[in-house]
């Protein structure tokens, strides 16, 4: 799980530096060799939401710094329910994006996210300053072979 805005706001830059930070991610896909599959490529999903969090340090023998709230949990399904080798974000961060500007999105349309109903969310494709190569979608697997949380 990566933030950005905390723990100083950013304003709406959040929602680019963690849509940027997927391509960048997306985009290692195409070099990455799995070393005992050197001829598969690593199925990454991504998932992206936008929205308050509470975070706070969390233990006194191995204290972690933790995120908590409504907004890491749809985070978590926008990843949960995403295809191989692409980016889900939902309605909230792709209304950021747009204004934003720049970001190629595409609608997915309706989808039934689990514990939250039926949610819009949208594939992220591409930023217009972004120049690395991003993985060709037919290196993704099947959906009839995903596994789905």
């Amino acid at each position: 799980m990566v933030v950005s805005g905390l723990p100083e706001k950013n304003e709406n830059r959040h929602a680019g530096e963690i849509a940027t930070m997927a391509l960048d991610l997306m985009s290692m896909v195409t070099v990455f060799e799995i070393p005992h599959m050197p001829k598969s490529t690593l199925q990454l999903r991504i998932g992206i939401h936008s929205g308050p969090v509470v975070s706070g340090v969390v233990g006194k023998l191995m204290p972690r710094y933790c995120l908590f709230g409504d907004t890491v949990n749809t985070a978590s399904r926008m990843e949960s329910s995403c295809y191989a080798l692409r980016i889900q974000v939902s309605e909230a961060t792709a209304g950021i994006l747009e204004e934003l500007g720049g970001y190629t999105l595409e609608s997915r349309g309706e989808i039934n996210v689990k514990g939250r109903g039926m949610m819009t969310t949208f594939w992220l494709w591409g930023k217009d300053t972004f120049n690395k190569m991003l993985p060709d979608q037919s290196l993704a697997l099947r959906i009839s072979k995903h596994k789905f949380k």
